[in-house]
C-alpha cells in the first residue's frame, strides 16, 4: 500500500516555509527530481521537522508517468471570475513546505535546500507562515472548520491504491493578500453573511439565511449530490502591513479544487465569492505530491555503514 508523505497530515507546528524553485534552463527533468529528493530521506522526519515535496505535474509525469494521474495539469494560465476578478497562475517547478515547532529550525533547512539545489533550479517565491490564535486566519474566523477527521483526511486528500499516482495528493498552493481595513470596518454580522458562519463559535448559518455568494457556499463542491471535500492545511503569512492567508489544499483529484476556484472566481455563474471582495489572490500552482514510495525511486542509495 502506497503511504503518504506524513507531512501532509502532521497537525500542531507553528512555524512554516514555502519554497517555489523552477529548474535552471538545461536541467533535465530527471536530474531536477532526484536533486530535490537528495534534500532528506523521504521515509522519515528531520529533527522533528517536516518536509512535504511537490512537483509541477508535468515534471512528474516526465519521470514517472505511471505514477502520476492522467488528468492533472499545471495551473497555466490566469482564471478570469466576475467583475473582472482574475486568479493568477504562477506555476513553479518545485513546491518544499518546511514545518516545525520553532523558526529557526524551518530557517536552517530552507537556507540548506536553497543552497543544496542551486545547481539545478532557482528560488522563485519564499514565504513564511505561521499559526494565528490556534485555528483561525486573519479575518478572525475560525479557518478549515470542515475539514475531515484525521481517520478519513487520507482518503480526501490522497489517491486511492490502485490508481496512478496512489498515495499522492493533489496540491493547491495560494497565497492571498487581506484588505484588512476594509474587512475590518464591516460589522461582524455583515462579516458572518460573508463568510456564512457566526465568528465567535463558527456555526453555520442556517440555509434560509445563508448568502449565495458567501465564502461557505462558494468552497462546497458536489457531484452527484455528494460534497466533495478537501484537507486543508491553510496559515497566516505576512506583517503588519501586508498580511493575509497561505491557503494549502490536498485533494485526491484536481476537479473539486479547480471547481472551488471557479465558485470562488464567479468564472461560470458570474457570482463571485463576497470573500473576494476582501482578500486578493497574489499566487497559484497546482503540485502533484508523490508517495513516499513514488519519492523512493529517485532517492539517492542508503549510505553504508
Amino acid at each position: 500500500m502506497a503511504t503518504p508523505q506524513t507531512g501532509i497530515f502532521a497537525l500542531g507546528d507553528s512555524a512554516h516555509i514555502y519554497l517555489e524553485f523552477t529548474a535552471l534552463p538545461g536541467v533535465a527533468a530527471e536530474t531536477l527530481v532526484r536533486d530535490v529528493i537528495a534534500m532528506h530521506e523521504p521515509g522519515t522526519t528531520v529533527g522533528g521537522v517536516n518536509q512535504v515535496l511537490g512537483f509541477r505535474p508535468e515534471v512528474w509525469r516526465a519521470v514517472a508517468p505511471d505514477d502520476t494521474p492522467a488528468e492533472l495539469t499545471s495551473f497555466s494560465a490566469d482564471l478570469p471570475g466576475a467583475d473582472g476578478f482574475t486568479m493568477p497562475a504562477t506555476q513553479a517547478d518545485v513546491w518544499l513546505w518546511i514545518a516545525g515547532a520553532s523558526y529557526d529550525v524551518v530557517f536552517d533547512l530552507g537556507r540548506a535546500a536553497v543552497k543544496h539545489l542551486a545547481a539545478s533550479a532557482t528560488l522563485v517565491r519564499e514565504l513564511e507562515g505561521w499559526s494565528y490564535r490556534h485555528s483561525r486566519d486573519l479575518t478572525g474566523f475560525e479557518d478549515g472548520t470542515k475539514n475531515p477527521a484525521l481517520l478519513i483526511a487520507p482518503s480526501i486528500a490522497t489517491l486511492p491504491e490502485g490508481s496512478p499516482g496512489a498515495g499522492g495528493s493533489v496540491l493547491l498552493f495560494q497565497q492571498w493578500i487581506h484588505r484588512t481595513a476594509a474587512w475590518e470596518a464591516l460589522p461582524q454580522a455583515e462579516q458572518e453573511r460573508v463568510i456564512g458562519r457566526t465568528k465567535p463559535d463558527s456555526v453555520e448559518l442556517a440555509a434560509d439565511v445563508m448568502p449565495a455568494d458567501s465564502h461557505v457556499s462558494r468552497n462546497t463542491v458536489e457531484r452527484d449530490g455528494e460534497e466533495r471535500k478537501i484537507f486543508r492545511r491553510n496559515t497566516a503569512f505576512g506583517n503588519v502591513s501586508e498580511h493575509g492567508t497561505l491557503f494549502v489544499g490536498f485533494a485526491c483529484d484536481q476537479w473539486r479544487l479547480d471547481r472551488m476556484l471557479r465558485n470562488m472566481a464567479g468564472t461560470d455563474d458570474g457570482l463571485r465569492d463576497a470573500l473576494t471582495r476582501y482578500s486578493t489572490p497574489k499566487t497559484g500552482g497546482y503540485y502533484f505530491v508523490p508517495s513516499l514510495q513514488g519519492l523512493g525511486r529517485f532517492a539517492p542509495p542508503p549510505e553504508e555503514d
